[in-house]
């Protein structure tokens, strides 16, 4: 087991107010920032920060707890394995409205953006991910406890098969601006068990 946060993490697009510590990162969101490719909305956003390590290792697992204090629509905070403008990956909560929020992942693979979802309360303000790789393929769960995980969903990077980067992100598209906490950042062997 390795601490994320000795491995050396980077920042692609360092934010304004951020804070990393020995156990934790806090991130100050900015307004107008956010990752998403071509897809059916018709733009382009390539400016969200992203903190993270750089490896080789073709089968580990990476898990951390977000704590968030989102509250404007399409708030997020969560992991990602950016490699370039049109190669990365992202899974967070969105805040939506007073109701509902909406927990899922985005794969980009030669600049196309897909988006899958499930709805979720919208007084989730803790989340737990682990974000898995074997090769090219990965796998992505989240739990309310650090214990329990579920699948969200598992996925294919046509550039992921080489070193890849991966750590966390957070962002606030709209005009508003919110705090994320990262803690219990771990890498480890990997718990994504191999398909009998």
């Amino acid at each position: 087991m390795k601490n994320f946060l000795e491995m050396e993490p980077v920042w692609t697009r360092k934010p304004r107010q951020a804070v990393v510590a020995a156990d934790r990162v806090e991130i100050l969101t900015e307004p107008g920032t956010d990752l998403w490719q071509r897809t059916y909305y018709g733009f382009r956003n390539d400016n969200a920060p992203v903190l993270q390590v750089k490896t080789l290792e073709r089968y580990f697992s990476f898990t951390v707890k977000t704590r968030f204090a989102s509250k404007t629509q399409f708030d997020q905070c969560g992991v990602a394995m950016y490699l370039d403008s049109e190669n990365w990956f992202k899974a967070s909560i969105e805040y939506e409205n007073e109701e509902y929020q909406r927990l899922g992942s985005v794969v980009t693979n030669h600049g196309y953006s897909d988006w899958a979802t499930t709805d979720i309360p919208a007084d989730v303000k803790e989340m737990w991910y682990r974000f898995s790789r074997r090769e090219s393929d990965y796998c992505v769960e989240c739990s309310m406890d650090g214990a329990d995980f579920k699948q969200m969903r598992i996925f294919h990077m046509h550039e992921g098969a080489g070193g890849i980067l991966f750590g966390i992100y957070a962002c606030s598209p709209k005009q508003s601006s919110f705090q994320a906490v990262f803690t219990d950042l771990e890498v480890t062997a990997c718990r994504w068990q191999a398909h009998e």
